[in-house]
């Protein structure tokens, strides 16, 4: 099994389409729905063996969340905050541009 190249809190953009977004969960292989990935054009279908990465995602019109591949993903180095709406529920930002998860307080 390979080791996942990014981390969750890690602010990474699109290699070809125009977005960006903070990883919040990681899959070590593919990991979503046959439609999902069927709907994906086959010239463009990235392998299923490698870690696939849950963002909190924007463009410059909306927010919403992706799944991605590793091999699509590049490091943003912007150190621009995400806008994402859920950012701040699971994540604080560091000074760095990255986050951090939010401890989950036990009642």
């Amino acid at each position: 099994m390979r080791t996942a190249k990014f981390r969750i809190g890690q602010v990474v953009r699109h290699r070809i389409y125009p977005f960006r977004g903070v990883i919040f969960d990681v899959d070590p292989t593919f990991s979503n729905t046959e439609e999902w990935w069927n709907a994906i054009p086959e010239d463009v279908r990235p392998r299923r063996d490698q870690p696939f990465y849950h963002l909190l995602a924007e463009n410059e019109e909306t927010e919403y969340v992706a799944y991605v591949s590793e091999q699509n993903l590049e490091p943003d180095l912007t150190g621009e905050p995400v806008r994402h709406p859920q950012v701040e529920e699971i994540f604080e930002e560091q000074n760095d541009g990255s986050y951090v998860p939010r401890s989950v307080e036990m009642h």
